[in-house]
């Protein structure tokens, strides 16, 4: 009884924390929802006229939403690059912000399941992918195996998460016993969720372009760039706004495992791109499309070239320690590698899989304006999901939220906050 009392209380405190906060915080939390009411508008007039609202055709019927929903799904694997060090490793830095990791795994996820939501030409026909309901298809379906592990993923995440908080909340140093084995499965489930998703592309024959083997090792390895290039910055966000302390040791660690990362990505590109190019079939119709272009058809090409020179100066900047460490190109870099692999997974997979289509046409593909303020609106959610999840862990981290009002001296804790490296 007294646990129920102690989740409620929790809960109740969590929402207490969301609703107070200074003039710059519901600045930011009124964008966000400002946002989320434009997208919701425009995406009730999708709903009215279908998918003709979108500049998808029959050529290409997978196009920004989709995009969208493939560099999250990375994003969302990104905690896998802190648990890593931390627990397998067992390197103390990065153990203080592995929760960070979980929580924009957790908001990634959201912002996936509504990317397909909105291009579902009939969404409210999702109870037949509920078992007992309707039939997921398992194991025949890559789609029903997406289906899985997402929401699997999203559920572990989860739990993990309000184990350690209200563990924290409570005063009490989490239990090895329960919360190490789900952070060391969750390595596996962060690998899984992107295996996954890259077969579901790989595994359609009509599209050589993503019919290559190494498609599943291309994006876990862009995925360990994007998702941390978010947490560096709200590493130094949180250390400058408020008590948390989180060494300078954790950041430039996590700089330099996405160099490595990235700079295994490029070389997977570079092998594709050879293949293709030097073998010379009719396949290089679809790379050639991505980088020079088909006659007048050159739209995507000066995207594809700023994502590879976003990628290749980010490498360099994260590979020198000298400008790792430097915060200018330390944000510098954050940028330049988010950007770069939003555009290799967006318009550099989705569009050049399928232009040409299977008959040789080729429609020039662009996002509507209802694409775009409806892909806002859903990334307004997932940065209000965050913002919300991060304004109660960190004073939780910090010892400012507990049972009782108790401080943070009453269990082990280091100079910023609980300390998870028992």
């Amino acid at each position: 009884m007294a646990t129920i009392r102690h989740f409620a209380d929790f809960a109740l405190g969590s929402l207490r924390i969301v609703v107070r906060g200074n003039a710059l915080y519901w600045l930011w939390v009124a964008g966000l929802l400002a946002l989320i009411a434009v997208g919701a508008c425009f995406y009730v007039g999708q709903l009215g006229s279908g998918l003709i609202a979108t500049n998808m055709r029959d050529q290409v019927s997978w196009a920004f939403y989709i995009g969208n929903f493939t560099f999250l799904v990375g994003v969302a694997a990104a905690a896998v690059l802190l648990v890593i060090p931390a627990y397998v490793y067992n390197w103390k830095p990065i153990k203080e912000v592995v929760i960070l990791g979980e929580l924009l795994a957790i908001a990634s996820i959201a912002m996936c399941g509504l990317f397909v939501t909105v291009d579902i030409g009939r969404p409210e026909r999702f109870w037949h992918l509920i078992p007992g309901l309707g039939l997921l298809n398992v194991p025949n379906s890559l789609l029903a195996w997406d289906v899985i592990v997402l929401n699997g993923y999203l559920v572990l995440n989860f739990v993990i998460v309000t184990y350690l908080l209200f563990s924290l909340y409570r005063g009490r140093v989490p239990n090895k016993k329960v919360f190490l084995p789900l952070v060391l499965f969750s390595i596996p489930a962060a690998i899984a969720i992107h295996t996954v998703t890259a077969f579901l592309y790989n595994g359609l024959p009509a599209r050589p372009f993503w019919n290559a083997s190494i498609l599943a090792p291309r994006f876990i390895a862009s995925a360990l760039c994007s998702g941390p290039a978010v947490l560096l910055i709200l590493m130094q966000l949180l250390r400058r706004f408020t008590r948390f302390e989180i060494d300078d040791l954790a950041i430039w660690k996590v700089a330099e495992l996405m160099a490595y990362a990235m700079a295994v990505n490029l070389f997977l590109l570079g092998a594709e791109v050879f293949k293709d190019v030097y073998s010379d079939t009719e396949h290089l119709v679809h790379m050639r499309y991505m980088f020079v272009g088909i006659g007048e058809h050159t739209a995507i090409v000066p995207w594809m070239w700023l994502s590879v020179g976003c990628s290749l100066v980010a490498f360099l900047l994260f590979l020198v320690p000298k400008t790792r460490a430097h915060p200018v190109t330390l944000n510098l870099g954050c940028v330049l590698i988010w950007l770069g692999v939003y555009l290799e997974k967006g318009m550099g997979l989705v569009i050049p899989g399928l232009t040409p289509d299977t008959l040789g046409e080729i429609y020039e593909y662009s996002p509507s304006p209802t694409e775009v303020w409806i892909a806002a609106g859903i990334f307004s959610v997932g940065f209000l999901l965050f913002t919300l999840m991060v304004k109660v862990a960190t004073p939780i981290m910090l010892g400012e939220f507990r049972v009782g009002g108790a401080s943070a001296g009453q269990t082990s804790a280091t100079p910023g906050g609980v300390s998870l490296a028992h």
